[in-house]
């Protein structure tokens, strides 16, 4: 066991023991001789000031009770802690390359050093998770950090937007509400001053951002998680119709673990496993609903069914 996590653990047990311990548990804990948590011992006191002492009456050490309460300074964890939050450091960076590695890099550097002093590689952290985007599109940090700022900042929000459906390039003023990152894009839910109504907006499709010094709108929890999550995807609005899906046998092997919406209800009828999914727009769960090919049917509503058959027959037409 490292220097660094013998430290860790003797503080652990000092902190959160009622009565002096024993050096016996010291040694069993930490699986070190005595002469080695002697001087563990000596750097806590003389290196970062830790109130130890022993008792006689007891046999074992504690931190004198009348010292002011005592934490091991700076930035101290143990190196399954530090493991995880490089971890998360990694999949943040990951999320949208760039938009925060200068920020973090000074926190990476100093977990990477921690993680060297109790004797773990951190590069193996890198070497050994891989994530791999699909369909990414890039938000600048140009684009990135104004939107977060006047999000976070509560400020209103004025950007030229070009629309992917009708191709204008319009001005918008917005009041930004949550910044929201779905199949690895960003996406801002905002009230527009235009539509007088919440919307979405892709960052990769914004432009000249600036942050107003007027403060924005707020709009109700109940509002924003109705338009964000009440139906499939991520094209929002209050779920209006419940699709119902048939699945082969062999796609449900896959479906049925998966989670399409908090509301959905499933259930197997013979050899088919039928989905039950609430949704509003129907343009992301159609192009969800061709994916699985022949292995998925459309039992109802009618509407969706035939804008399915639609979109087979005009596939088929070019093949």
């Amino acid at each position: 066991m490292s220097r660094f996590y013998r430290i860790y653990r003797i503080h652990e047990l000092l902190r959160s023991a009622k009565k002096p311990v024993p050096m016996r548990r010291f040694m069993e804990e930490l699986e070190a001789s005595r002469n080695t948590i002697t001087r563990d011992f000596e750097y806590l006191r003389d290196s970062l000031g830790a109130p130890i002492e022993y008792c006689r009456e007891e046999n074992g050490h504690h931190y004198e009770p009348e010292a002011p309460v005592f934490e091991l300074p700076g930035f101290w964890m143990n190196p399954a802690e530090l493991y995880a939050l490089l971890a998360c450091e990694y999949l943040l960076e990951n999320v949208q390359p760039g938009l925060i590695t200068n920020r973090l890099a000074p926190l990476r550097t100093r977990i990477r050093d921690l993680l060297g002093e109790s004797g773990h590689d951190a590069e193996t952290i890198s070497e050994r998770i891989r994530i791999q985007p699909i369909q990414t599109r890039s938000a600048e940090h140009q684009i990135f950090d104004p939107v977060a700022e006047a999000t976070l900042a509560g400020k209103c929000l004025t950007f030229h937007y070009l629309s992917r459906s009708t191709g204008t390039d319009k001005l918008r003023t917005v009041h930004p509400q949550r910044l929201v990152h779905y199949r690895s894009n960003w996406y801002l839910l905002a009230i527009c001053d235009e539509a007088n109504a919440l919307r979405l907006f892709s960052l990769d499709r914004m432009s000249a951002p600036s942050v107003s010094a007027d403060p924005s709108k707020k709009a109700l929890k109940d509002d924003l998680d109705a338009f964000a999550g009440s139906g499939f995807g991520i094209f929002g609005g209050a779920a209006t119709q419940i699709a119902h899906l048939k699945f082969t046998e062999h796609a449900a092997r896959w479906v049925a673990e998966e989670i399409w919406h908090e509301e959905q209800k499933s259930e197997w009828q013979g050899g088919s496993y039928h989905l039950h999914v609430p949704y509003s727009d129907e343009r992301e769960l159609v192009m969800e609903i061709l994916r699985y090919g022949p292995d998925v049917e459309v039992v109802a509503p009618e509407s969706l069914r035939r804008e399915v058959v639609t979109r087979v027959r005009r596939m088929a037409e070019i093949y």
